[in-house]
């Protein structure tokens, strides 16, 4: 927790979270300038992405804890704040469902969309990671108590919220995950003003997301993440199989309809010659 006022409690995870997320629509103005799109659509279609998705979470959420929120109703305040791969997952599919909605009402490329956006939700995750680390959720799995970088977590809310143990060395691993994302912005913005086919960046961060979800997640604890194949991958890894083959899918080789054009107009002067 943050700090508190009164019975209202200003969580460390929504806090940042939300410093995060002010930092990823300032590079929306930016971004979207050099994909070429309009800053203004972009920044519509972010904002509306953003409040679906918070939105969906939240309702799952107080769907989840309806029991102990009528006891509690001061902590709805708080819950929104709440980091869990379900929440995640439903949030990002309202989200992207939106997105896509106002996307094609605007008449926006979702390829040169999607490379816009790539920079601002790489950093955001990097972020959110941050919150998570400082709350406790999406905890580690249990480290060696010499490990310099071991963390430990000792506010009960950490327990309620979060699940996690406290006074136990544990792999900060979403300190991992915010570096990794944080790297991955970094690379994507570079390669975004380069020539390039459009795609190609949004290809790239779907990659770059889910080879840093999935790697991570051997350092995470699975408790609530799903198990399967016998405890081999988790739910967020299958996710992140699913991002990789999707960025993979957007970067293959293809022809634009123009370049098959060109290579077919050659052809067709000689037989129109003969």
């Amino acid at each position: 927790m943050l700090f508190h006022i009164g019975s209202i409690l200003i969580p460390s995870y929504g806090a940042i979270t939300a410093f995060g997320v002010l930092v990823g629509l300032a590079l929306t103005q930016r971004t979207a300038r050099l994909a070429g799109i309009d800053p203004g659509k972009l920044w519509n279609l972010s904002i509306l992405g953003l409040f679906a998705a918070l939105a969906a979470a939240r309702l799952l959420l107080v769907i989840a804890n309806w029991s102990a929120l009528r006891s509690h109703p001061a902590w709805l305040l708080g819950l929104a704040m709440v980091h869990h791969p379900l929440l995640a997952g439903m949030g990002a599919l309202a989200g992207a469902a939106c997105a896509l909605w106002y996307a094609h009402h605007v008449k926006l490329s979702l390829a040169v969309t999607g490379d816009a956006l790539a920079v601002p939700i790489a950093a955001g995750f990097a972020f959110e990671q941050i919150g998570a680390l400082a709350s406790g959720s999406g905890y580690g799995v249990d480290a060696d108590p010499h490990f310099a970088l071991a963390i430990i977590y000792s506010n009960p809310l950490a327990n309620l919220w979060s699940g996690v143990s406290l006074g136990v060395p544990l792999q900060p691993v979403q300190a991992y995950t915010a570096l990794a994302f944080f790297a991955l912005a970094i690379l994507l913005r570079v390669w975004l003003p380069l020539e390039r086919r459009a795609g190609d960046v949004a290809g790239l961060g779907l990659m770059g997301s889910g080879i840093a979800i999935y790697v991570t997640e051997f350092w995470r604890d699975p408790e609530g993440r799903g198990s399967i194949l016998g405890g081999s991958v988790d739910g967020p890894q299958i996710t992140a199989v699913f991002l990789i083959l999707a960025g993979a899918w957007i970067l293959r080789e293809r022809k634009t309809v123009s370049s098959a054009s060109a290579a077919s107009s050659p052809a067709s002067e000689d037989q129109g010659s003969v």
